[in-house]
C-alpha cells in the first residue's frame, strides 16, 4: 500500500505535531512541501484535501484528512492504537482529557510567545512584541501549574504510558526552546522530566530535525 501523504511545510508546529504520532506509529508516509510563498496552500489542488486552505493535510488512498488532531487520531488508530488507549474506557478517556487540554489550554498560550519570538523576526523583520511576550509567558506558566501537579502524580500526562496527548505537545514544545523563553520549564521539575523524557524518543527527534529553519 502508498505511504500516506503528509502536506504541508515541516516549519510548521502543526506540520510537525502529525509528524511526532507517525514516527511514534511507525507509520509509512512521506511529507509533501508546499510553498506558501507561491501560494500554493490556496492552489486549487490543495483546497481539495483541505477546503480552508491551511495545513496540514494527510491523504491516506482516497481518503483526505484536515486539522492536525484528528490526522494524529486517525494515524493512532490505523497504526498503533494504544497510543490511544482505545481498549479500556477510563484511559482513552484521560487521553482525550489531556489532548484537549493541549489544544485548548497549553497552546493557546504557547503560540503568541512563538509568533513573537519566531515569526515576527523571520516573515516580516519585526522585533517582538514583549508586552504580548510577557501576558502569554504568564498564562503558560499558570497552565504549566496544573501539568506539574499532573505530573507528580504519573509518568506521562494521561496516566503512566505515553499516549498522543504527550505527543501533541511536542513540536511546540520544540519551538520553544528555540526562543529566549526555553528556560520556563525549568520551574518545573517533573514537568522537565517528562520534556527530557519525550525528547529522548526518536519521534520527538526527528521533529526537531525537520524544524532547523534553513541556514
Amino acid at each position: 500500500m502508498a505511504p500516506m501523504k503528509l502536506y504541508g511545510s515541516t516549519l510548521s508546529w502543526n506540520v510537525t505535531r502529525c509528524v511526532a504520532v507517525l514516527e511514534e506509529a511507525g507509520a509509512e508516509y512521506e511529507v509533501v512541501p508546499l510553498d506558501f510563498s507561491k501560494g500554493e496552500h490556496k492552489a486549487p489542488d490543495h483546497l481539495a484535501r483541505n477546503p480552508f486552505g491551511q495545513v496540514p493535510a494527510l491523504q491516506d488512498g482516497d481518503l483526505f484528512l484536515w486539522e492536525s488532531r484528528a490526522i494524529c487520531k486517525y494515524v493512532c488508530r490505523k497504526n498503533k492504537p494504544e497510543l490511544l488507549k482505545d481498549g479500556d474506557l477510563k484511559e482513552s478517556a484521560m487521553v482525550d482529557v489531556w489532548l484537549e487540554v493541549e489544544s485548548n489550554q497549553y497552546t493557546p498560550a504557547l503560540n503568541p510567545i512563538l509568533f513573537q519570538c519566531l515569526i515576527r523576526p523571520m516573515m516580516f523583520g519585526a522585533p517582538p512584541d514583549e508586552k504580548v511576550v510577557e501576558e502569554n509567558l504568564e498564562k503558560l506558566k499558570k497552565v504549566l501549574e496544573v501539568y506539574e501537579a499532573r505530573l507528580t502524580k504519573c509518568k506521562y500526562l494521561a496516566g503512566d504510558y505515553i499516549s498522543v496527548a504527550d505527543l501533541s505537545h511536542v513540536a511546540g514544545t520544540v519551538c520553544l526552546g528555540a526562543t529566549p523563553h526555553a528556560s520556563v520549564l525549568d520551574a518545573y521539575p517533573h514537568v522537565k522530566a517528562w520534556w527530557t523524557d519525550l525528547m529522548a524518543r526518536p519521534s520527538s527527534q526527528k521533529v526537531a530535525s525537520l524544524m532547523k529553519p534553513p541556514a
